[in-house]
């Protein structure tokens, strides 16, 4: 079954259950996967629903610690339920023991020597570990091993 399939499956199931809040948030992946496909005028595929969801995601984490720094913990507990909903739709993620092997493998493969390589580095590990592992982290693993190679 496609990741689409599933989530349109979870919207109706939130709809005769009559659960307003899980609803609302599958409701809001929708209309993002379906503004996609608009504008691109595409097929979206699990590759590119899993891109969709990753930044929803990173918009919703962004939100929550505006509204935490804001003392807007309702707001926050809202966003962190949207958060809870969008995770199940994610592929397993990496440990990082496999993130820093892909890492490894990428700078060899690369031949990156020094911080200014990172760009070769990244482009060859974004598709491996795309919806499996934050790329914040993995930018940040990157930049410290060609620092220290």
């Amino acid at each position: 079954m496609s990741l689409k399939t599933r989530i349109n499956d979870d919207m109706k199931t939130a709809m005769k259950a009559k659960d307003a809040p899980r609803l609302a948030a599958i409701r809001l992946l929708m209309a993002a996967m379906k503004q996609k496909e608009v504008d691109e005028r595409i097929e979206l595929d699990d590759a590119a629903v899993v891109a969709v969801i990753e930044k929803m995601l990173k918009q919703r984490k962004d939100s929550i610690t505006q509204y935490e720094a804001a003392k807007r913990q309702d707001l926050a507990d809202a966003e962190k339920f949207e958060v809870e909903v969008l995770v199940a739709y994610m592929p397993q993620a990496l440990s990082a023991a496999e993130v820093e092997a892909i890492v490894a493998a990428a700078v060899v493969e690369s031949g990156a020597k020094a911080p200014a390589d990172m760009g070769k580095v990244i482009a060859l590990v974004k598709p491996r570990v795309a919806g499996r592992a934050d790329m914040g982290e993995v930018s940040k693993l990157v930049k410290a091993k060609l620092s220290g190679a």
